[in-house]
């Protein structure tokens, strides 16, 4: 995959970034622990035939390095732009979940008309006491035991009804699969900010059309965060589905579904606007 160079508040950072199809350009932002292939996949699938598709490993994860320093949510947004820089996208859309919607978020107030939408799912403005308790605990199962920790993120992300939970054998596949892509150093960094984030001066400033996902079953970054999010991002269209925080896990199809929605539907121009909730979707 290729690498680009950027520089950080801490210092120099090298970033891999996956680069696959062709046409407009779409940026994608993974969330805590995550890879964009295990975030993304399916939507990876769906978008390449007709975009270019950019997606950054934000330090902790694949091979980008940095100076080891303490995360910010604007040094991880610098990486997000110079993966699209070196990939060559002027323009592109933009789309984030959890940690990377924030990231996501934070790229575009700083990135004014170069990015044409952006798609928020279950992200936060600033961390709460609940949420920095949440990561905080996290941080600590995963110093102690990754396999731990994955089963609480399986038990707690994903919807009672997810097909994660079909069978013993299913859900023992997902643990495995969850606890290898978990990085314990990398994955700690990014769980340290998640306990710090606090983006809500930089959301006025973004001024592409924006979708914030939130979902209905979400326990881990509940409804309230992204009703937050849309309430600061101006003319954000704010969408409830009947999903749990991994959505884009558990429902690849319907997180697609959404995504390339509302990039096909973008308009060339936008007339900020008040905040418009659209009705909960039917699981």
């Amino acid at each position: 995959m290729p690498r680009v160079r950027t520089e950080l508040s801490s210092g120099p950072s090298v970033v891999e970034y996956l680069h696959t199809g062709s046409g407009e350009g779409v940026v994608l932002v993974h969330g805590t622990g995550a890879t964009p292939e295990g975030n993304f996949g399916h939507l990876i699938d769906v978008l390449r035939p007709r975009h270019t598709v950019v997606a950054p490993f934000l330090s902790g994860a694949g091979t980008t390095t940095d100076s080891g320093a303490p995360l910010s949510v604007d040094d991880l947004a610098r990486q997000v732009l110079a993966a699209a820089d070196d990939a060559g996208l002027t323009k592109f859309h933009l789309v984030g979940h959890s940690l990377g919607a924030c990231v996501a978020a934070a790229a575009a107030a700083r990135s004014g008309d170069r990015v044409r939408s952006l798609v928020l799912h279950a992200g936060w403005a600033t961390s709460d006491t609940r949420l920095a308790a949440q990561f905080a605990l996290w941080r600590q199962l995963l110093a102690a035991d990754t396999e731990l920790l994955a089963r609480l993120v399986l038990l707690t992300a994903f919807r009672a009804t997810a097909p994660h939970f079909q069978d013993a054998a299913a859900f023992e596949r997902e643990v495995a699969a969850f606890a290898a892509m978990f990085r314990p150093e990398g994955t700690a960094r990014q769980l340290l900010l998640d306990e710090e984030v606090d983006i809500a001066r930089l959301l006025p400033r973004v001024t592409a059309p924006a979708l914030v996902i939130a979902g209905t079953d979400d326990t881990v970054v509940p409804p309230y965060h992204q009703e937050r999010m849309a309430e600061l991002v101006p003319g954000a269209r704010l969408t409830y589905v009947a999903a749990g925080h991994a959505f884009p896990f558990e429902s690849p199809e319907w997180f697609a579904g959404l995504v390339t929605e509302f990039i096909a539907s973008r308009r060339p121009e936008r007339t900020p606007g008040p905040r418009q909730p659209d009705p909960a979707l039917p699981s």
